[in-house]
């Protein structure tokens, strides 16, 4: 692919914000604010799945870390997830595009 140092610094630069992650406000973002303010927040239902519950990854005790890792694994997982994708697209249109040009 043509521009996988571009994807490899996208990459380095998610993970790098990750290591922020500790450091975020723990006061609730604007939607959990206003339902709060509305009194609906208790209506809330929760996702059909979770795959690290609350940013915490199981069997670390420091909370930062813990928050760290969980980040470092979600990062991971969805560019794994995007870089494949995009990989399969581009040898569909690669060999879509050799094939119009031969025939």
């Amino acid at each position: 692919m043509k521009n996988a140092k571009l994807w490899l610094v996208g990459y380095v630069i998610a993970l790098g914000v990750v290591l922020l992650a500790p450091l975020a406000s723990s006061s609730p973002d604007g939607l959990e604010a206003v339902a709060e303010e509305h009194y609906f927040s208790d209506k809330a239902q929760d996702p059909p799945f979770q795959i690290i519950a609350d940013y915490v990854f199981p069997g670390i005790e420091n909370e930062a870390l813990a928050t760290i890792l969980s980040g470092f694994v979600g990062v991971t997982l969805v560019y794994a997830l995007v870089v494949g994708l995009a990989y399969l697209a581009y040898r569909r249109v690669g060999a879509r595009t050799a094939t119009s040009h031969t025939g």
